[in-house]
């Protein structure tokens, strides 16, 4: 394992599985884990959350039933096989890291599951914070992250 760590939210996640503006990025940086440049990491959290983007994705009509099934198979996939070389590293919802992000949602006004992604990303001392969400990625900035807005 990579000594650096990059920590996506869910809107990089699935950048990776649905091409949009960004996903350049995400891309290489899983080519760099793959090559153990670096490690990836984000919340178990983040995966109900990407779930449920690729289902909006289909309800929106960005991609059909079939691309959906492909997509969520990839990531349920990618994401066991990444934890399993140990390039990437699972997150839990653990007390510890909820007490965290209730001091974040009070000081800066946030939900919970924004909160709870500067949280994982302080809990395992990220190099790197990757999110498409602006007001995320202020806040990130604000509490010391190295925050890349996509």
């Amino acid at each position: 394992m990579s000594e650096q760590v990059a920590y996506l939210d869910s809107s990089a996640i699935v950048k990776r599985y649905i091409r949009e503006e960004g996903s350049d990025v995400v891309k290489r940086l899983y080519l760099k884990a793959y090559a153990g440049e670096v490690t990836l990491s984000y919340s178990t959290w983040n995966i109900g959350e990407v779930l449920g983007a690729f289902d909006k994705a289909v309800r929106l009509g960005r991609v059909s039933s079939e691309a959906y099934s492909l997509v969520r198979r990839r990531f349920l996939l990618e994401t066991r096989r990444m934890a399993r070389l140990g390039i990437l590293v699972l997150v839990p919802v653990r007390l510890r890291i909820l007490r965290m992000c209730w001091g974040l949602i009070e000081k800066h006004h946030v939900y919970q599951a924004d909160a709870i992604q500067i949280a994982s990303a302080k809990h395992v001392n990220a190099y790197q914070f990757l999110t498409a969400d602006e007001k995320l990625h202020s806040i990130a900035v604000k509490e010391g992250l190295n925050s890349v807005q996509l």
